[in-house]
């Protein structure tokens, strides 16, 4: 590395780190190169280097360190779900280097400037990586959410239907309009998890049948609700995301709804993509989430949706609670809490399927990284270029291993993947140049910093 060192422009003072790879994802594909990290940030690209700090094994690939956009990392308040240090932790496990926190599960929920603080103070010296937040949007601070957005979220979440606690209520249709016409007055963006409750069908004893819980909130419950929210950001000229979009054939509302002009993008997540309802066993709270996992030809026209570009990211909605919660006595999956656990297993399971499917890492690649960086407005992550955070890591595509729930890195340790064979290996995790996760060591330090939307210091540009 000295001549390259050496040749550095402007005068500026050698990079502190070189880390070279014959694979480096650069702009779509892969190249021979050496990434150059200066102050926590990358300060060039070089010609490949067998002589840098760090060289890759010729199994490795050097990736942007993964974005993702929805996480709920429910702390303060409920820390025994889950809290910002076994969260973060997991998420550079599997390579991830940037979430942005949910309003919810947290206690408060992200519905205040107030709230946003107290979260912010739970953070101190507990990020593994770095963290964004979005903040809510609920009937009670309509009106007052650009306050919300001056303090720094990236965006705020609605429910179109009940969110299961008393703390985070739903919007209605007025609402929903009035949301939107709030956030178009500033280009605020608004996140909404899209089941439409006159198509539910609740059952508090549902009992162990998945199928029965799978009836429960039907296909239509989404194509509605996507539905109404396409309409309002069409009329309001507001952006709008809809969140775990789980029914392919409400893909077809999102097309039409982004071939009109309407500002509009969606999401899904790992387990609608690698899980299929007729697989999932009765009485597993593990594998139950809102809207559900759906049948095998669902999972394809998701599959479908990603690859025409319907579906702009894929994100983990690590969504945990406790075993008690999730795992009940009685099986019964109307009452078990919804929500699936996969921050750190994400990536692993999409690139299994779409290796299945014949989809090259290139094409995957992306769902991962400036997908749901665009959505959240934190678009120098998920890229490797000059000025971007040195978030990078070393993954093997090829290698394969059988997961163990009980060794992942998150708090409560469920997994729908448990004992499954996944492809690929997160190797080494640099967050802001630092090693921060390493597979045979763990967790090695916690070099994750906040992301404020509105913080004049920060490279983000968001919105």
């Amino acid at each position: 590395m000295r001549e390259m060192r050496e040749s550095y422009g402007d005068g500026m003072s050698s990079p502190a780190l070189a880390l070279a790879s014959r694979r480096v994802f650069l702009d779509g594909g892969f190249s021979a190169a050496t990434v150059l990290v200066r102050d926590g940030s990358i300060a060039g690209l070089a010609a490949f280097d067998a002589d840098a700090d760090v060289v890759l094994s010729d199994d490795e690939v050097l990736l942007p360190g993964l974005v993702d956009s929805h996480v709920h990392l429910n702390e303060p308040g409920r820390t025994d779900w889950e809290g910002f240090e076994t969260g973060t932790a997991a998420a550079a496990a599997g390579g991830i280097t940037t979430v942005v926190d949910m309003p919810l599960n947290s206690l408060p929920v992200t519905t205040t400037v107030e709230a946003l603080a107290a979260k912010r103070a739970a953070t101190a010296g507990k990020l593994a990586v770095d963290v964004a937040y979005w903040g809510g949007a609920v009937p009670e601070n309509l009106g007052a959410l650009h306050p919300l957005f001056a303090a720094g979220v990236v965006g705020v979440k609605c429910f179109l239907s009940p969110s299961g606690i008393d703390e985070f209520g739903h919007l209605d249709a007025a609402a929903l309009e009035s949301a939107l016409t709030e956030l178009a007055a500033f280009d605020g963006l608004l996140i909404a998890h899209a089941e439409d409750p006159a198509h539910l069908h609740d059952d508090p004893a549902i009992g162990r049948s998945y199928a029965r819980f799978l009836a429960s909130r039907p296909p239509i419950s989404e194509e509605s609700a996507i539905a109404a929210v396409a309409a309002a950001a069409g009329r309001t000229g507001a952006r709008a995301h809809i969140v775990h979009v789980s029914d392919g054939h409400a893909l077809d509302v999102i097309r039409e709804a982004k071939a009109a002009g309407i500002r509009l993008t969606a999401e899904t997540c790992p387990h609608y993509l690698t899980l299929r309802a007729e697989d999932l066993p009765d009485g597993s709270g593990t594998v139950k989430c809102c809207p559900p996992v759906r049948d095998g030809h669902n999972r394809d026209l998701l599959w479908q949706g990603l690859l025409d570009g319907t579906i702009d990211a894929v994100v983990s909605d690590h969504s945990p609670a406790t075993r008690e919660l999730k795992e009940r006595e009685d099986g019964d999956l109307g009452l078990a809490w919804g929500g699936i656990s996969g921050v750190q297993t994400g990536l692993r399971a999409v690139w299994t399927e779409a290796s299945r499917r014949g989809i090259p890492l290139e094409t995957v690649l992306p769902w991962f990284t400036t997908g749901p960086a665009a959505i959240a407005g934190i678009r120098s992550r998920g890229v490797i270029r000059e000025g971007a955070p040195a978030h990078l890591v070393a993954f093997a595509p090829d290698a394969a291993s059988i997961v163990r729930a009980a060794e992942l890195e998150y708090r409560n340790k469920l997994s729908p993947w448990d004992g499954a064979l996944l492809r690929g290996a997160v190797r080494t995790t640099w967050v802001h140049g630092e090693t921060a996760y390493t597979a045979n060591q763990g967790i090695t330090g916690r070099y994750g910093r906040e992301i404020l939307a509105t913080d004049p210091a920060s490279d983000e540009g968001a919105r």
